[in-house]
């Protein structure tokens, strides 16, 4: 069993930044992958980015070159840093890891960017 709980969600203007963090906690020491999705008002849920326990990491094409996913293993920690935030980037985060064969995630953090 693995428990996820985001944070650093909130209200920003377009142009702006937040970070999003998720803490792990359970059978952690299994983890490898650890990623973030999103759902939009309407929309079905999406890949964001991912990164591996060695750093590896992996973006949507939407969010690349603006959305930096770290990790601090130490921490059990999973980063999503975003920068130059516009108005569809507004919905629910959620953090998601894969541990055999099972999908673990979190209840999500609103992030709402005003035009």
């Amino acid at each position: 069993q693995v428990q996820l709980v985001e944070s650093g969600g909130g209200l920003v203007q377009a142009g702006g930044s937040l970070r999003l963090s998720c803490a792990a906690s359970g059978s952690i020491f299994s983890i490898n992958a650890m990623g973030w999705y999103r759902q939009g008002p309407g929309k079905q849920r999406e890949f964001v980015a991912a990164i591996t326990r060695g750093g590896s990491t992996n973006y949507a094409d939407s969010v690349k070159g603006r959305f930096t996913i770290s990790r601090d293993n130490a921490k059990n920690t999973v980063y999503l840093q975003m920068n130059s935030l516009k108005p569809e980037d507004t919905a629910v985060y959620y953090c998601n890891t894969p541990l055999y064969g099972i999908h673990y995630w979190g209840k999500g953090t609103l992030v709402t960017v005003s035009s």
